[in-house]
C-alpha cells in the first residue's frame, strides 16, 4: 500500500452561497497527522496562484471526507451533512487511520460555519 496519495480539497467558503473551490494536491503522505495536513494545505492555499483572494485568507478549521474513490457520490452540491462523526476528520489520527485513500475528496471549511448551514440547510436563494 503506497503512502502517497492524490487528494482533492474542496475549499468552502459559504455553505449558504454554495461557494467552494476544488484544489488538488499530488505527492500527499498518508502517514502525516491530520493537524500536519490541514497546516500543509492552509499553507498551501495562502500561497497558490491561481485562487482568489477571499480563498487563500479564510478561517478554516476542519476537514471532512467528501467522497472516496469508487464510492457512492452525495446528491448535496457542497458536501453531505450526515455521519460526521465518521466523516469529519479527528486530531491525532494519521491521514490512513482517519480513512484517508489515493483520490479522496476532502472538504475544508470553518466549522462554525458548518453547524449554523446544518441548523438550518437552504440556500440563500430560497
Amino acid at each position: 500500500m503506497s503512502s502517497e496519495a492524490v487528494l482533492t480539497v474542496r475549499l468552502v467558503r459559504s455553505f449558504e452561497h454554495r461557494n467552494f473551490k476544488p484544489v488538488v494536491f499530488s505527492g500527499v503522505n498518508l502517514d502525516q497527522t491530520v493537524q500536519e495536513f490541514i497546516q500543509f494545505v492552509k499553507n498551501e492555499v495562502s500561497m497558490r496562484a491561481g485562487l482568489p483572494p477571499p480563498f487563500k485568507n479564510f478561517g478554516y478549521d476542519t476537514m471532512k471526507i467528501i467522497h472516496q474513490a469508487h464510492g457512492a457520490k452525495t446528491n448535496e452540491l457542497v458536501m453531505s451533512l450526515e455521519d460526521d462523526d465518521k466523516l469529519i476528520l479527528q486530531d491525532g489520527l494519521t491521514l490512513r487511520a482517519a480513512g484517508i485513500a489515493n483520490e479522496t475528496e476532502l472538504a475544508f471549511f470553518r466549522k462554525e460555519d458548518y453547524k449554523l448551514f446544518k441548523a438550518n440547510p437552504q440556500p440563500a436563494w430560497w
